[in-house]
Protein backbone atom coordinates (compact mmCIF):
# COMPACT_ATOMS: atom_id res chain seq x y z
CA UNK A 1 0.00 0.00 0.00
CA UNK A 2 1.58 3.30 -1.03
CA UNK A 3 2.08 5.59 2.59
CA UNK A 4 3.07 9.00 2.54
CA UNK A 5 7.11 8.33 1.73
CA UNK A 6 5.92 6.20 -1.08
CA UNK A 7 4.55 9.20 -2.21
CA UNK A 8 6.71 11.61 -1.57
CA UNK A 9 9.25 9.88 -3.68
CA UNK A 10 6.70 9.54 -6.72
CA UNK A 11 6.44 13.70 -6.21
CA UNK A 12 10.37 13.89 -6.65
CA UNK A 13 10.64 11.60 -8.85
CA UNK A 14 7.84 13.75 -11.14
CA UNK A 15 9.70 17.18 -10.26
CA UNK A 16 12.94 16.20 -11.50
CA UNK A 17 11.63 14.64 -14.79
CA UNK A 18 8.53 17.56 -15.59
CA UNK A 19 8.69 20.76 -13.77
CA UNK A 20 9.35 23.42 -15.76
CA UNK A 21 8.78 21.66 -19.08
CA UNK A 22 5.88 22.41 -21.35
CA UNK A 23 3.63 19.49 -22.03
CA UNK A 24 2.92 18.27 -25.66
CA UNK A 25 -0.09 16.09 -24.51
CA UNK A 26 -2.15 15.40 -21.33
CA UNK A 27 -4.48 12.26 -21.47
CA UNK A 28 -6.64 11.36 -18.09
CA UNK A 29 -8.97 8.77 -18.38
CA UNK A 30 -12.44 8.97 -17.42
CA UNK A 31 -12.64 12.49 -15.23
CA UNK A 32 -15.32 12.37 -13.08
CA UNK A 33 -16.53 15.76 -14.53
CA UNK A 34 -15.23 16.04 -17.71
CA UNK A 35 -12.72 18.63 -17.06
CA UNK A 36 -10.56 19.02 -20.09
CA UNK A 37 -6.79 18.18 -19.93
CA UNK A 38 -4.51 21.28 -20.00
CA UNK A 39 -3.56 21.90 -24.05
CA UNK A 40 0.16 21.68 -25.79
CA UNK A 41 2.28 24.25 -24.30
CA UNK A 42 1.17 24.30 -21.03
CA UNK A 43 3.99 24.48 -18.61
CA UNK A 44 3.85 22.56 -15.48
CA UNK A 45 4.59 24.32 -12.53
CA UNK A 46 4.92 22.18 -9.73
CA UNK A 47 4.10 18.84 -7.95
CA UNK A 48 2.92 18.45 -4.83
CA UNK A 49 2.49 15.73 -2.08
CA UNK A 50 0.00 16.33 0.41
CA UNK A 51 -0.21 12.54 2.66
CA UNK A 52 -1.31 9.76 0.39
CA UNK A 53 -2.53 12.16 -2.44
CA UNK A 54 -0.27 13.44 -5.18
CA UNK A 55 -1.20 16.58 -7.40
CA UNK A 56 0.83 17.89 -10.40
CA UNK A 57 -0.06 22.07 -10.89
CA UNK A 58 -0.32 23.21 -14.28
CA UNK A 59 0.21 26.84 -15.40
CA UNK A 60 -3.28 27.22 -16.96
CA UNK A 61 -4.86 26.48 -13.41
CA UNK A 62 -5.44 23.49 -13.81
CA UNK A 63 -4.41 20.30 -11.41
CA UNK A 64 -4.13 16.59 -11.79
CA UNK A 65 -4.99 15.45 -8.62
CA UNK A 66 -3.98 11.07 -8.05
CA UNK A 67 -4.73 8.57 -4.49
CA UNK A 68 -2.80 5.52 -5.71
CA UNK A 69 -4.73 3.75 -2.49
CA UNK A 70 -3.34 -0.25 -3.05
CA UNK A 71 -2.31 -0.69 -6.90
CA UNK A 72 -1.81 2.77 -8.28
CA UNK A 73 2.13 3.80 -9.10
CA UNK A 74 3.30 6.54 -11.11
CA UNK A 75 6.14 5.65 -13.56
CA UNK A 76 8.32 8.12 -15.57
CA UNK A 77 9.61 6.84 -19.37
CA UNK A 78 12.07 8.10 -21.83
CA UNK A 79 11.34 8.87 -25.11
CA UNK A 80 10.60 5.44 -26.45
CA UNK A 81 11.16 3.31 -23.82
CA UNK A 82 9.15 0.42 -23.38
CA UNK A 83 6.55 0.93 -20.38
CA UNK A 84 6.44 -1.64 -17.35
CA UNK A 85 2.74 -2.30 -17.41
CA UNK A 86 0.29 -2.31 -19.93
CA UNK A 87 -0.96 0.75 -21.74
CA UNK A 88 -4.84 0.03 -20.55
CA UNK A 89 -3.64 0.27 -17.21
CA UNK A 90 -2.78 3.94 -17.47
CA UNK A 91 -5.03 6.13 -16.37
CA UNK A 92 -3.00 9.67 -17.01
CA UNK A 93 -0.40 10.54 -18.95
CA UNK A 94 1.36 14.04 -19.40
CA UNK A 95 4.09 13.92 -22.21
CA UNK A 96 6.55 16.74 -22.05
CA UNK A 97 8.52 18.85 -24.80
CA UNK A 98 11.88 16.58 -24.10
CA UNK A 99 10.08 13.16 -25.09
CA UNK A 100 9.96 12.31 -21.57
CA UNK A 101 6.24 10.85 -20.06
CA UNK A 102 4.96 10.77 -16.81
CA UNK A 103 2.27 7.86 -16.66
CA UNK A 104 -0.02 7.01 -13.62
CA UNK A 105 -1.15 2.83 -13.39
CA UNK A 106 -3.79 1.61 -11.90
CA UNK A 107 -4.66 4.86 -9.44
CA UNK A 108 -8.67 4.33 -8.29
CA UNK A 109 -8.84 8.64 -8.26
CA UNK A 110 -7.69 10.61 -10.67
CA UNK A 111 -9.38 13.66 -11.18
CA UNK A 112 -8.96 17.31 -13.02
CA UNK A 113 -9.36 20.52 -10.80
CA UNK A 114 -9.76 23.85 -12.13
CA UNK A 115 -10.91 26.70 -10.00
CA UNK A 116 -13.65 27.78 -11.65
CA UNK A 117 -15.95 30.78 -9.14
CA UNK A 118 -19.25 29.51 -9.25
CA UNK A 119 -18.42 26.27 -10.80
CA UNK A 120 -19.37 22.49 -9.95
CA UNK A 121 -19.28 21.08 -6.88
CA UNK A 122 -16.24 19.77 -5.65
CA UNK A 123 -15.73 16.09 -5.94
CA UNK A 124 -15.14 13.52 -3.49
CA UNK A 125 -11.64 13.72 -4.07
CA UNK A 126 -11.70 17.08 -3.49
CA UNK A 127 -13.10 17.12 -0.06
CA UNK A 128 -10.57 14.38 1.40
CA UNK A 129 -7.80 16.86 0.23
CA UNK A 130 -9.91 19.56 2.66
CA UNK A 131 -10.03 17.03 5.70
CA UNK A 132 -6.55 16.29 5.44
CA UNK A 133 -4.54 16.92 9.03
CA UNK A 134 -0.84 18.28 8.75
CA UNK A 135 1.52 15.98 6.67
CA UNK A 136 3.78 14.04 8.20
CA UNK A 137 6.51 13.72 5.45
CA UNK A 138 6.68 17.27 5.72
CA UNK A 139 10.14 18.76 7.49
CA UNK A 140 8.30 21.31 9.50
CA UNK A 141 5.24 19.38 10.75
CA UNK A 142 3.22 20.91 13.39
CA UNK A 143 2.78 18.34 15.83
CA UNK A 144 0.37 20.73 18.19
CA UNK A 145 -1.13 21.01 15.51
CA UNK A 146 -2.23 17.07 15.32
CA UNK A 147 -2.16 16.28 19.04
CA UNK A 148 -5.44 18.90 18.59
CA UNK A 149 -6.68 16.73 15.86
CA UNK A 150 -6.10 13.21 17.76
CA UNK A 151 -7.72 15.37 20.94
CA UNK A 152 -11.40 15.35 18.97
CA UNK A 153 -11.26 11.57 18.42
CA UNK A 154 -13.21 9.50 21.10
CA UNK A 155 -11.50 8.57 23.82
CA UNK A 156 -12.13 5.30 23.57
CA UNK A 157 -10.46 4.81 19.77
CA UNK A 158 -7.75 2.43 19.37
CA UNK A 159 -4.31 3.98 18.70
CA UNK A 160 -4.13 2.03 15.54
CA UNK A 161 -7.36 3.42 13.97
CA UNK A 162 -6.00 6.97 15.07
CA UNK A 163 -2.94 6.98 13.37
CA UNK A 164 -4.69 5.89 10.17
CA UNK A 165 -7.21 8.84 10.09
CA UNK A 166 -6.22 11.21 7.72
CA UNK A 167 -7.82 13.88 9.73
CA UNK A 168 -5.39 13.72 12.31
CA UNK A 169 -2.11 13.16 10.06
CA UNK A 170 -1.50 12.77 6.83
CA UNK A 171 0.52 9.91 5.52
CA UNK A 172 0.43 7.07 8.05
CA UNK A 173 -0.88 3.47 6.41
CA UNK A 174 -0.42 0.32 7.68
CA UNK A 175 2.80 -0.82 7.74
CA UNK A 176 4.03 2.54 9.67
CA UNK A 177 0.83 2.30 11.94
CA UNK A 178 2.49 -1.22 12.87
CA UNK A 179 6.13 -0.29 13.44
CA UNK A 180 5.64 3.05 15.34
CA UNK A 181 3.33 1.23 17.96
CA UNK A 182 5.90 -1.31 18.11
CA UNK A 183 9.09 1.11 18.11
CA UNK A 184 6.78 2.34 21.52
CA UNK A 185 5.91 -0.64 22.88
CA UNK A 186 2.46 -0.06 22.47
CA UNK A 187 -0.49 -2.23 21.37
CA UNK A 188 -2.63 -0.91 18.97
CA UNK A 189 -5.48 -1.81 20.24
CA UNK A 190 -4.82 0.92 22.97
CA UNK A 191 -7.50 3.72 23.49
CA UNK A 192 -6.47 7.20 23.49
CA UNK A 193 -7.66 7.34 26.69
CA UNK A 194 -5.09 5.16 28.24
CA UNK A 195 -2.31 7.31 26.63
CA UNK A 196 -0.91 10.66 28.60
CA UNK A 197 0.11 13.80 26.11
CA UNK A 198 3.99 12.97 25.80
CA UNK A 199 2.94 9.02 25.01
CA UNK A 200 0.89 10.58 21.97
CA UNK A 201 3.48 13.39 21.10
CA UNK A 202 6.07 10.48 20.97
CA UNK A 203 3.98 8.26 19.14
CA UNK A 204 3.58 11.07 16.07
CA UNK A 205 6.96 12.04 16.37
CA UNK A 206 8.17 8.70 15.27
CA UNK A 207 5.75 8.27 12.79
CA UNK A 208 7.35 11.54 11.17
CA UNK A 209 11.08 10.36 11.93
CA UNK A 210 10.28 7.02 10.15
CA UNK A 211 8.24 8.67 7.43
CA UNK A 212 11.11 11.19 6.71
CA UNK A 213 13.65 8.92 6.69
CA UNK A 214 11.87 6.34 3.93
CA UNK A 215 11.22 9.02 1.45
CA UNK A 216 14.48 8.83 0.82
CA UNK A 217 14.98 5.28 0.14
CA UNK A 218 13.67 2.91 -2.07
CA UNK A 219 13.53 -0.41 0.78
CA UNK A 220 11.60 0.62 3.76
CA UNK A 221 13.33 0.31 6.80
CA UNK A 222 12.61 1.33 10.37
CA UNK A 223 14.47 -1.19 12.54
CA UNK A 224 18.30 -2.87 11.64
CA UNK A 225 18.20 -1.95 8.05
CA UNK A 226 14.60 -3.48 7.70
CA UNK A 227 11.14 -3.56 9.31
CA UNK A 228 10.46 -4.47 12.52
CA UNK A 229 7.47 -6.38 12.49
CA UNK A 230 5.23 -5.97 9.44
CA UNK A 231 5.29 -8.85 7.43
CA UNK A 232 7.18 -10.91 9.85
CA UNK A 233 3.93 -13.01 11.45
CA UNK A 234 5.82 -15.77 13.57
CA UNK A 235 9.36 -14.64 13.11
CA UNK A 236 11.36 -13.28 16.02
CA UNK A 237 10.58 -9.52 17.54
CA UNK A 238 13.80 -7.94 16.92
CA UNK A 239 13.15 -6.66 20.56
CA UNK A 240 12.63 -9.76 22.67
CA UNK A 241 12.92 -12.85 20.33
CA UNK A 242 8.98 -13.81 20.90
CA UNK A 243 7.29 -14.82 17.68
CA UNK A 244 5.58 -12.24 16.31
CA UNK A 245 1.38 -12.45 15.85
CA UNK A 246 -0.40 -11.20 12.78
CA UNK A 247 -4.31 -10.30 13.40
CA UNK A 248 -6.78 -8.03 12.22
CA UNK A 249 -7.07 -5.03 14.44
CA UNK A 250 -9.58 -2.13 14.47
CA UNK A 251 -12.57 -0.57 13.05
CA UNK A 252 -11.84 -1.89 9.30
CA UNK A 253 -10.11 -4.90 10.94
CA UNK A 254 -6.96 -4.09 8.99
CA UNK A 255 -4.09 -6.75 8.81
CA UNK A 256 -1.27 -5.97 12.10
CA UNK A 257 1.57 -7.29 13.48
CA UNK A 258 2.49 -7.16 16.74
CA UNK A 259 4.78 -8.86 19.63
CA UNK A 260 2.43 -10.39 22.55
CA UNK A 261 5.69 -9.57 25.22
CA UNK A 262 6.48 -6.10 23.86
CA UNK A 263 3.28 -4.99 23.24
CA UNK A 264 0.85 -6.66 25.94
CA UNK A 265 -3.05 -5.55 25.48
CA UNK A 266 -4.81 -3.57 26.79
CA UNK A 267 -7.14 -4.55 29.41
CA UNK A 268 -10.38 -6.02 28.57
CA UNK A 269 -8.66 -7.09 25.03
CA UNK A 270 -10.28 -10.12 23.55
CA UNK A 271 -7.97 -12.62 21.35
CA UNK A 272 -8.13 -11.32 18.31
CA UNK A 273 -8.88 -14.32 15.36
CA UNK A 274 -5.38 -14.56 13.35
CA UNK A 275 -5.51 -13.05 10.31
CA UNK A 276 -5.15 -15.94 7.54
CA UNK A 277 -1.11 -15.83 6.36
Amino acid sequence: MPEGDTIARAARLLRDAIVGRCVTRVEVRRDPRGLRPPAAGTVVRRVEARGKHLLVHFGDGTTLHTHLRLHGAWHVYGAGERWRRAAHRARAAIHVDDGRVAVCFDAPLVELRRAVPGGRPPTPGVRALARLGPDLCTAGVDLDAVLGRLARLAPTTPIGDALLDQRVAAGVGNVFRCEVCWAHGVHPATPLAALDPADRRALYATAHAQLRANAGRARRATHGGGLAVYGRARRPCPRCRTPVVRTREGRDRRVTYWCPACQPPPPGYGPAAPAPA
